[in-house]
């Protein structure tokens, strides 16, 4: 995960009342595996900015990736 990647939570997590599928985009990188993620609504508002771990995360990808090298660029 790096800078800038479209991310989709992969567990609930009530107490922030954030809920798995939601989308957001990583807006800084704190540590190799702590991430600041914003989620905006499909107006662009900023709903929520919160820092997560990789565990709790998954990034989204558009389009098809031939090697499992790309996955990581």
């Amino acid at each position: 995960m790096k800078l800038f990647d479209i991310v989709t939570l992969i567990k609930d997590l009530p107490e922030l009342k954030l809920y798995r599928g939601q989308v957001g985009t990583i807006v800084e990188q704190y540590d190799p595996q702590i991430f600041e993620v914003e989620f905006s609504d499909m107006k662009g508002r900023t709903y929520a900015l919160e820092t997560l771990k990789e565990e709790q995360l998954m990034v989204l990808r558009y389009q098809p990736c031939e090697e499992r090298e790309k996955l990581s660029a």
